[in-house]
């Protein structure tokens, strides 16, 4: 049975009790829990921290658990979404480390995902990260394996704005990469964490990849995007993706949920978590959590 929920981001002003009991009055049955360290977030959606991993131990992976258990909601994984292979080492080891404690804390609790990018130089091409990636990321599946934790990559090409530009912050982003990753690390812990927008403003088929990759779906991602044609017109698709696109909440994009869903439920089996990043929706958190509620509302109708 696939699980509805959403992703904590969006709630910073909630500390994680808070946000648990939105979850729980909400209707919603589970939560990707954000861990970032502690501290200034380093973009939007970033920095945000319900869990505290970095002197995590099992007394406080059991006050969780105890308030999961109070509030009926369970955790879906635990996010993290750093550039574990930026090109200055002393940055990336910092992101590395990070993760490593991610995972320690996702054993702790019980909870067998850790959601997280990639990363990449984005001023290099796939082929010049790739030796990168093999070091980076070989040995952090087997750190994830020899915890019991699987790694879910999200698919977001970070590639939105300058300082990210031309090849964007994460590696994942397209089913011949996919392939690639998983050929070279062949591990039944490393994985994908779905999101069908970024296929629409890349002009991708987010329904044909469900049944390929159908044993490397971890986790998903409840997340639409509107193209702009009229300025796609004008910029191309060499400008930067957000002057052509826009993030928004499912059912006000153009993501078809009904032909997603209608696969997804037959080769899934678990959390769909709506992440919202629409500024339409960002003026207060009450508009922020009526817009999970929303989104919750629009998605109901197609899940079992």
């Amino acid at each position: 049975m696939i699980q509805l929920g959403f992703v904590s981001a969006i709630l910073p002003d909630l500390d994680l009790k808070q946000v648990l009991e939105f979850a729980g009055e909400s209707g919603f049955d589970c939560v990707e829990v954000m861990c970032w360290p502690v501290g200034k977030a380093e973009r939007r959606y970033a920095g945000v921290t319900h869990i505290d991993v970095t002197n995590f131990r099992k007394s406080d992976a059991e006050k969780v658990k105890e308030l999961c258990e109070e509030t009926g909601v369970s955790i879906s994984g635990l996010g993290y979404y750093p550039n574990p292979l930026a090109p200055d080492p002393a940055e990336a080891r910092v992101y590395v480390d990070h993760i490593r404690k991610v995972i320690r804390a996702a054993e702790l609790l019980g909870v067998g995902v850790v959601n997280t990018f990639i990363g990449r130089d984005q001023t290099k091409t796939v082929d010049e990260n790739w030796p990168q990636f093999l070091k980076t990321w070989k040995p952090l599946v087997k750190f994830a394996e020899d915890h019991g934790v699987k790694i879910a990559i999200e698919n977001c090409p970070m590639s939105f704005t300058r300082d990210e530009w031309p090849g964007g912050k994460n590696l994942a982003t397209s089913p011949a990469i996919w392939r690639r990753m998983f050929n070279d690390i062949p591990s039944a812990n490393f994985g994908l964490n779905f999101d069908p927008s970024h296929f629409v403003w890349q002009g991708m088929d987010y329904v044909r990849v469900l049944r390929e990759f159908k044993d490397k779906l971890f986790h998903f991602h409840a997340k639409d995007a509107r193209v702009d044609r009229d300025r796609l017109n004008e910029v191309g698709l060499l400008a930067y993706p957000l002057d052509y696109h826009t993030p928004k909440l499912p059912g006000l994009g153009d993501v078809d949920w009904g032909r997603l869903c209608s696969v997804l439920v037959e080769v899934y089996d678990g959390p769909v978590c709506i992440e919202v990043e629409d500024r339409a929706y960002e003026g207060s958190l009450e508009m922020r959590q009526a817009a999970l509620l929303q989104a919750g509302g629009y998605l109901a109708q197609f899940l079992p």
